[in-house]
């Protein structure tokens, strides 16, 4: 038998994740089991459509291009990478910390209409964004299918 740890806030997150705006649902939480207690993070991102392309913009302020990977896989784009902190310099006292550090990963399932070899992605001034070209739907023509 094994033990579960009992979370009594687990019902309280569950109705503010069903209230509150989406954007609030990646907050940072605490993730005690099996992250070691420390916060999850995840960057906001914005989706959108042209006529020739779909786009994902994530917020990435102070994360590095070298330390984002971008895959797509079977209809899902994953962006993952790290926010790593800045070394602390021994001068400098902290009173507050609000920014959020680690490691963090996104999915977002694609439409099948996409072309995968042509997926481009651009980093510019903290805004990561994957540009993902479409193709032409395949246009399925009505069929009469007799009943036997």
């Amino acid at each position: 038998m094994s033990v579960i740890r009992w979370d009594p806030f687990a019902e309280v997150d569950t109705f503010f994740n069903r209230m509150l705006p989406s954007g609030y649902a990646i907050w940072p939480r605490s993730a005690l089991q099996g992250n070691g207690g420390k916060l999850e993070w995840a960057p906001t991102a914005d989706i959108s459509e042209t006529d020739k392309e779909y786009l994902i913009r994530a917020e990435l302020p102070a994360v590095k291009k070298e330390d984002v990977q971008v895959m797509f896989d079977d209809g899902i784009i994953t962006i993952k990478g790290e926010r790593k902190q800045q070394k602390e310099d021994k001068n400098e006292k902290y009173h507050r910390t609000e920014s959020f550090y680690g490691s963090f990963e996104r999915r977002f399932s694609v439409p099948e209409n996409v072309t995968a070899e042509s997926i481009r992605c651009e980093s510019k001034d903290g805004i990561l964004t994957v540009h993902i070209p479409k193709t032409e739907a395949r246009k399925i023509q009505p069929k009469q299918i007799a009943v036997q």
